[in-house]
């Protein structure tokens, strides 16, 4: 009995530990941009970071703009969330070792820039994500300059950081919650996808206002 007993204690605490060991979180890093960010792009990051951490391993950790430009008028569909420009800088992550993007292709550690864009529509892309919102991935020593890219120039580098024929990227979700709130990881069991949410400011129309976002950190699209 008491070997029954402690068995089950250990599978217990072998299960709790793998639950524990899956719970992502969010808080602030006080610390300007990693090394390698050009000085025009860097002037234009918040001081301070996000490091994203699964227990005592960092995951990665994000700068974003101070703020970003947005489209004015602009209103959210089903399929397109964010008032943003295609090519559009949003801002800097740095992965300390090798990472996925939301396709599930390997990304070397590194520091990478994160532009704006919009999945095609194509049959290629079918069911991959409800939105057509993400973040491309650029190699900082290739993306120095703060001007939105055009669409082959941004392809074109976000390919580079994949190492692959396809862009690195990372999913946009819609952003739910109060726009000063602090930021939080989102858990989507049925998709076993951790988003970050983090709350930011857009400049429209010489105006500012929050501006919230939602960005997928960990996981891939379903095959």
């Amino acid at each position: 009995m008491n070997l029954r007993l402690s068995f089950a204690a250990a599978l217990l605490l072998v299960i709790s530990s793998a639950a524990l060991a899956a719970d992502y979180t969010v808080a602030p890093l006080m610390q300007g941009p990693p090394k390698g960010v050009s000085a025009e792009i860097a002037k234009l990051l918040s001081p301070a970071g996000l490091k994203v951490t699964n227990g005592a391993r960092t995951e990665c950790e994000i700068w974003l703009l101070k703020q970003w430009p947005a489209k004015e008028g602009f209103k959210p569909t089903t399929s397109i969330l964010y008032p943003f420009e295609m090519g559009e800088l949003i801002g800097v992550i740095r992965f300390p070792r090798k990472a996925g993007d939301f396709r599930g292709q390997e990304i070397p550690a590194g520091v990478y820039t994160l532009r704006y864009a919009l999945q095609p529509e194509d049959g290629n892309h079918v069911g991959t994500s409800e939105t057509r919102d993400f973040l491309l991935m650029l190699p900082v020593a290739a993306d120095t300059t703060a001007k939105v890219l055009d669409k082959e120039a941004l392809f074109k580098l976000s390919k580079e950081a994949a190492e692959t024929t396809h862009p690195a990227m990372l999913s946009l979700l819609p952003a739910k919650g109060e726009a000063g709130a602090p930021p939080a990881m989102e858990h989507d069991e049925t998709r076993e996808l951790w988003s970050v949410r983090v709350a930011g400011k857009a400049a429209i129309a010489g105006k500012t206002t929050d501006q919230l976002i939602q960005l997928v950190v960990v996981g891939k699209a379903a095959e």
